[in-house]
């Protein structure tokens, strides 16, 4: 299970942005490679205004990591 600073850093204020990360940590995140876990933590690095751009319009990352966990995180909804 994920800890709690990571169930954190995945609340933004942001309701759309909050559901979206925080399900992939609950869906995901506990089977997924240690790759896709660095990407995901670099992800939530992302200020809110590049969260929103990234996971709720079509620009894309230019890390290709980035896009797959996008990707990942988009098929929850």
């Amino acid at each position: 299970m994920p800890n709690s600073k990571l169930r954190w850093q995945c609340r933004r204020g942001m309701r759309e942005l909050d559901e979206l990360l925080v399900s992939y940590l609950n869906e995901y995140y506990d089977e997924s490679s240690e790759n896709e876990k660095s990407a995901f933590h670099e992800l939530l690095k992302l200020s809110d205004p590049e969260l929103i751009k990234l996971l709720l319009t079509p620009y894309k990352s230019e890390f290709e990591s980035i896009n797959l966990i996008i990707e990942k995180i988009l098929i929850t909804r």
